[in-house]
């Protein structure tokens, strides 16, 4: 396997997490969650010499897909998202963009499931469904490098909000306890929103779950 790097900008108007997988030998990068700022990720990324190979969505929200249409026109990479989320992402009121002002829509290209192993760049990045936050959330888990991205399911002592459509807290605890809580202690955990932590911090400081 290729070394992997992850790299990390805060985008849009909720400073989201947008990030990027780079496989070290060949410079390809995957990203996951572009918020709204597809334009500045692609520039950001081809200064740097990067080529993009793939976008992977963590669930639907806004503040997470609203970049999604221009960084595929610019990059040409197909977009990934978990089979449940499809109605979401499609729906402005689901995706909450409409409540704050802005009604989006996109669509992917690929539906992934759970348990699911993607390869692209080099990479190998198993899918895991995790429902709760929205119904067709999904974390991205590369085995060997102990990484994590988990969108807003898991935060630094902390847990994604389960008021929005298709949320539930039941679904969000068991997701966390039965499936992130089951990798290994020293995976490090990269959230949607705020600093990096790891399985072992949360199992043991998370008041939440």
């Amino acid at each position: 396997m290729s070394e992997i790097k992850i790299g990390r900008m805060v985008v849009g108007a909720v400073q989201t997490n947008c990030y990027f997988l780079q496989n070290i030998e060949t410079n390809q990068v995957v990203v996951i969650d572009p918020a709204d700022k597809g334009g500045k990720i692609y520039e950001e990324l081809t200064h740097r010499g990067y080529k993009i190979e793939a976008i992977l969505l963590t669930h639907g929200h806004f503040d997470h897909v609203m970049g999604v249409d221009e960084l595929r026109r610019l990059s040409g990479a197909k977009v990934y998202l978990g089979r449940q989320e499809e109605k979401l992402i499609s729906n402005a009121d689901l995706n909450v963009s409409a409540m704050f002002g802005t009604p989006y829509t996109t669509k992917a290209d690929i539906m992934v499931q759970d348990g699911q192993v993607l390869e692209l760049a080099g990479m190998k990045i198993q899918v895991i469904h995790t429902p709760g936050h929205t119904e067709g959330s999904v974390s991205y888990y590369l085995e060997e490098e102990g990484i994590l991205i988990c969108g807003d399911t898991l935060f630094l002592e902390s847990v994604g909000r389960t008021d929005f459509p298709t949320s539930s807290t039941a679904q969000l605890r068991s997701s966390i306890r039965e499936k992130l809580f089951l990798l290994p202690e020293d995976v490090y955990v990269y959230p949607g929103h705020g600093p990096t932590t790891t399985i072992e911090h949360e199992k043991e400081n998370n008041p939440f779950v």
